[in-house]
């Protein structure tokens, strides 16, 4: 390496920014290996080829690589480069909070719906309850009054002659209608479910993607190693109290 050229480790640097072989991580990690590389990687050409392929201008003008550079044109270079790739990072920090906001909207929506459902399932299930319970009772009345006609002891005549006598409603009407609002019930009950499920597997997905959404690496592995940590302090408590 020390026999190569400052020229040919200069086209080697241009060539692999060029075809897309380094970027500006590769430029710093290479500009620490030695004080040679240092001061080419630091070059103002190559932090301009790096400016134009990575934060590309519909008014700027394909630069022309400087063999020579100076200190303060590099430095402006890599200062430019800098100052553009943190406005960069600050946007998509900015994007990615509002999808994340965006994604947990969706999901409280999801939950909002999901509650009004239940509400609603509830209320249709008092309400056939309701229903069944009153056309129980009509049923009996039916029963009473046909059983009227038929000779029965005086005492369970007595009883079905009043339980026909508490009902103040035509019996045939008020089965037939009530038979039909049980059937809506029934129906509503039956939408109220395939609402639900819809909802709720609307509602998994969402919570997946704004887990995966939410997920980093790092914060993710401190607070797994920190609670295996604790674990092993409980474990440590344990063994020691054991003995």
């Amino acid at each position: 390496m020390g026999g190569v050229p400052d020229e040919l480790w200069r086209q080697i640097l241009e060539m692999g920014i060029q075809n897309s072989k380094l970027n500006y991580k590769d430029l710093c990690c290479i500009s620490i290996s030695c004080r040679r590389l240092h001061r080419l990687s630091s070059e103002n050409s190559l932090w301009l080829l790096l400016l134009s392929s990575d934060f590309p201008s519909p008014n700027q003008q394909n630069p022309n690589p400087n063999p020579n550079p100076n200190n303060s044109t590099s430095a402006s270079a890599k200062s430019t480069y800098k100052i553009k790739f943190e406005r960069e990072k600050s946007r998509k920090v900015a994007a990615h909070r509002r999808a994340v906001l965006r994604k947990e909207s969706e999901v409280l929506e999801f939950e909002r719906k999901i509650r009004e459902i239940e509400n609603g399932l509830r209320q249709e299930a008092e309400k056939m309850r309701a229903t069944a319970a009153e056309l129980s009772n009509l049923h009996k009345v039916r029963q009473a009054s046909v059983a009227l006609n038929v000779w029965q002891p005086e005492v369970i005549r007595g009883r079905q002659k009043q339980i026909v006598e508490q009902s103040a409603v035509p019996v045939e009407s008020r089965v037939h209608s009530l038979e039909m609002e049980l059937k809506l019930c029934r129906q509503r009950i039956s939408g109220f479910d395939k609402a639900y499920r819809d909802e709720k597997r609307r509602l998994e997905l969402a919570m997946e993607q704004l887990a995966s959404m939410k997920y980093h690496p790092l914060r993710d592995h401190k607070l797994i190693s920190s609670g295996d940590k604790e674990c092993k302090k409980k474990r440590k408590k344990l063994k020691t109290s054991v003995i």
